[in-house]
């Protein structure tokens, strides 16, 4: 299974996560997976459009040149 640590978590998001978690007789990680599954249920993709199809090809040598007239 993988992991996921979470490192400086706000003070107040820590109280209320152990509140939850005894609250519901959970551990803190335990409540942690539970607010992520029941999100993800909720999570709604995104949908990009397809990629614009263009006329001159986006190659390095076009980009640096873009770059360099768009400093102008």
């Amino acid at each position: 299974m993988a992991a996921l640590l979470i490192k400086d978590l706000p003070v107040d998001v820590h109280k209320w996560l152990k509140r939850e978690a005894e609250a519901h007789r959970r551990s803190m990680t335990q409540q942690v997976i539970v607010l992520f599954e029941e999100r993800m249920r909720k999570f709604k993709p995104v949908h990009f459009p397809p990629p614009f199809k263009t006329r001159t090809p986006l190659t390095a040598e076009f980009i640096d040149k873009a770059k360099k007239e768009g400093r102008r």
